[in-house]
């Protein structure tokens, strides 16, 4: 036998550690001598710890083997116990073997009971079977009385015999049967259709029903109520479908409600293209709608189940119907009120309190999750299509307003003036207005329909100055072959130009919103082409009348002090009292310009040349000649109110002292100031003046050419061409003659 040192190993490991520890623990305590005097102490101590573990173990241990003898014990009786069960088990079994024989006959007894409860079923459903034709027609009278709960309970009796037998026959796989069947319960099929009619017709009048008697048609709905719980019944059982279901009729009820709105409002066979129809037609729309929905909303919620969600169902039926009608309108070819009309109705009065914000329809109401009536494309080409229609009208009076206008300059009386005495007519008034009030329109629907008729006016009164200068050029041709008509063409030319700075002044006002009031460059072109266009035709009417006088310049007679810049001087007097009727910009502008033309009609007049200086003598006369003509005009032209600095006479006296220079060798010094100050003049024009002196040798006149062609000279932007509109004469071609010699 083995050692219990060699049996424990781990006891005697733990006992060394225990007693190493214990040394260790005691060296530590005890390593001073004063410290053994404790030494009893800690032994007593010790001794009464180790006594006490020594019972707790010993009560432990005694536990445990009490647990495992209480658990071999159970152990043992469960054994026992299934001895026992297999035992009872093994005599089950040999019974049962012993009695298998016995069951095969319980096996013919079970079939002969099915068979048995199939007869009583059979012969419990006889007295109805047979009653069924009876049924029928009883169930056709109540229809026909609209007894309609009663004649439907009959009907689903009928109905459930009818499945019943089906489904039986569909269990045992009789399909033969199932024709005889369905030809016996023929009958079914139309009490179905004729119920079904009635409750549609009811549907259909629901609207006037729930007003005026209700009973029916909460009745047909109560009908629809039971069929659907039927159908939901079967499809959950999904074993057997009986024939005609589902009949789904409650989607039939929405269906024919959708349909009767439908119909009752947006079935119309032809819509009234003009304003006036549509405008009926919209507010029988909107006074029905809204009736219509309180009707709902008040009444048929009431009629009918709350997961109907009728009013739901209505709101969006009506905005669905709405939303195509307007479609199949405006496939027409509408004018712009109905147009107009159209467009307000369906992005302003729809959603207003007039119609779906309606304080009866709110809250329960609310047509902000159905989307827009027209979509943002069908808007958009609506008012394209409105901008068109506009357009048309806008161009049309616009002509009108022009003829008028073109009628009223050939009138025997001058055109009216202001309260400051400005000729005037009406034209920039109703162009205006009329432009306006188009846009002011627009401005009630929408920002972009204003934005587009706003640049359709713009475009519009571009094409109508365009017109307007026509007309003018028509009236001035008119005017070249008889001077007296119209009578009093320069005063109605003058009313063109206040009406152009009406127009041009007005413009800017046009849009509603000073952010967005900016003209565009065509419109101010067309405006400035327009004013040029009447005062070219005032300054040719102008020229008419100076001729005469432009002919006689220059010539002996002038040199010897006639009175010809004095006549032309009262012809221009009398222009200016008629210019004293255009409005200051224009005024200032005609006084410029008639300047201008005056001293373009003078120096061309001398650069005819037709007068060539033949001495010093006639050289002093010509500057003297020039220089009096043109202080004589400076001092009208400054009376009228122009200013010096607007003036181009300066020309005039910078021509004199080119003639009255004493000296030629100094020409081309003077020369050279003259082309620097006017920048247009030409070695044509120079070499004409030159002629004009009388004095000047070939020599000085290459000089002074040779010093233009070295001092070549460009306008600024600023400079107003004085010279440039002046063509000289050609020079003569030598001609030579047999007796003579050529030069």
């Amino acid at each position: 036998a083995s050692s219990p040192d060699e049996e424990w190993p781990e006891a005697e490991k733990a006992e060394k550690l225990a007693r190493g520890a214990a040394l260790k623990w005691a060296s530590g305590v005890f390593y001073r001598p004063e410290k053994l005097e404790g030494l009893r102490q800690y032994r007593s101590r010790e001794t009464q710890r180790n006594s006490s573990i020594q019972s707790r173990l010993k009560s432990t241990v005694q536990s445990y083997l009490e647990g495992v003898s209480a658990g071999l014990e159970q152990l043992r009786s469960a054994a026992q116990e299934v001895q026992s069960v297999c035992q009872d088990l093994g005599a089950a079994r040999w019974a049962l073997l012993d009695s298998a024989d016995r069951f095969q006959g319980l096996q013919q007894m079970r079939a002969l009971m099915a068979e048995h409860v199939q007869l009583a079923s059979v012969v419990q459903v006889l007295p109805q079977l047979f009653s069924v034709h009876e049924v029928f027609s009883h169930t056709l009278q109540l229809l026909r009385g609209q007894h309609l709960l009663e004649a439907h309970a009959e009907l689903m009796m009928m109905e459930h015999l009818r499945d019943d037998i089906l489904s039986q026959l569909h269990l045992r796989g009789l399909s033969s049967a199932r024709a005889t069947v369905l030809s016996y319960f023929g009958g079914l099929q139309e009490l179905n259709e004729s119920l079904a009619k009635q409750l549609w017709d009811i549907v259909g009048s629901s609207l006037q029903l729930v007003r005026e008697d209700p009973v029916l048609f909460v009745t047909a709905v109560r009908i629809i109520e039971r069929e659907e719980k039927i159908d939901d019944t079967l499809l959950l059982e999904a074993t057997f479908l009986p024939p005609g279901r589902p009949k789904g009729w409650r989607q039939k009820f929405y269906q024919v409600l959708q349909d009767t709105i439908t119909g009752a409002h947006f079935h119309a066979a032809h819509m009234d293209a003009e304003g006036p129809g549509m405008a009926r037609h919209l507010a029988a729309l909107q006074k029905d709608i809204v009736s219509e929905l309180r009707v709902v909303k008040d009444l048929m919620v009431q009629c009918v189940p709350a997961h109907y969600n009728i009013l739901s169902i209505c709101t969006a039926t009506y905005h669905q119907a709405l939303t195509s009608h307007l479609q199949d309108i405006l496939r027409e070819d509408l004018d712009k009120q109905a147009l107009f009309l159209l467009l307000e109705w369906a992005l302003r009065v729809y959603h207003s309190p007039k119609m779906m914000g309606h304080p009866d329809l709110l809250p329960e109401v609310d047509v902000s999750a159905l989307g827009p009536l027209m979509s943002p494309e069908l808007v958009d080409q609506t008012e394209r299509k409105y901008v068109v229609k506009v357009k048309a009208s806008v161009l049309e009076w616009m002509q009108r307003t022009l003829e008028v206008e073109f009628k009223e300059w050939f009138r025997e009386e001058e055109p009216e003036t202001d309260h400051q005495g400005f000729f005037q007519s009406a034209l920039p008034i109703i162009v205006m207005q009329m432009l306006k009030e188009n846009i002011q329109v627009a401005s009630l629907i929408t920002d972009s329909l204003q934005q587009k008729v706003y640049n359709m006016a713009l475009e519009e009164l571009e094409a109508f100055l365009g017109r307007l200068r026509e007309a003018l050029v028509q009236c001035g041709k008119e005017h070249q072959k008889d001077r007296t008509i119209p009578k009093y063409y320069v005063s109605y030319l003058l009313a063109v130009l206040n009406n152009n700075l009406a127009l041009s002044s007005s413009v800017s006002s046009l849009h509603p919103d000073a952010a967005r009031r900016e003209v565009p460059a065509s419109l101010r072109a067309a405006l400035d082409r327009t004013q040029k266009k009447a005062c070219q035709l005032l300054l040719e009417e102008l020229l008419l009348d100076l001729q005469p006088f432009c002919v006689q310049l220059p010539s002996h007679k002038w040199l010897a002090g006639s009175q010809l810049v004095s006549s032309m001087c009262e012809v221009i007097d009398k222009y200016a009292k008629d210019f004293a009727h255009v409005r200051k910009p224009i005024f200032t502008l005609l006084l410029m310009e008639s300047e201008l033309l005056v001293v373009s009609q003078y120096l061309r007049a001398l650069m005819q040349k037709k007068m060539v200086c033949k001495s010093e003598e006639e050289r002093g006369q010509l500057c003297d000649r020039l220089l009096q003509d043109a202080t004589q005009l400076r001092e009208l032209f400054c009376g009228l109110g122009l200013d010096q600095s607007q003036q181009s006479l300066e020309a005039v006296f910078a021509l004199s002292e080119l003639i009255c220079l004493k000296d030629p060798a100094l020409l081309s010094l003077e020369v050279l100031g003259f082309i620097t100050k006017y920048p247009d003049v030409s070695d044509e024009h120079i070499s004409t003046l030159l002629d004009l002196r009388g004095d000047v040798s070939k020599e000085v006149r290459h000089m002074v050419l040779e010093m233009m062609a070295q001092h070549p000279q460009v306008p600024p932007e600023s400079y107003r061409p004085i010279f440039s509109t002046i063509l000289v004469p050609m020079p003569e071609l030598p001609f030579c003659l047999r007796k003579g010699k050529c030069a």
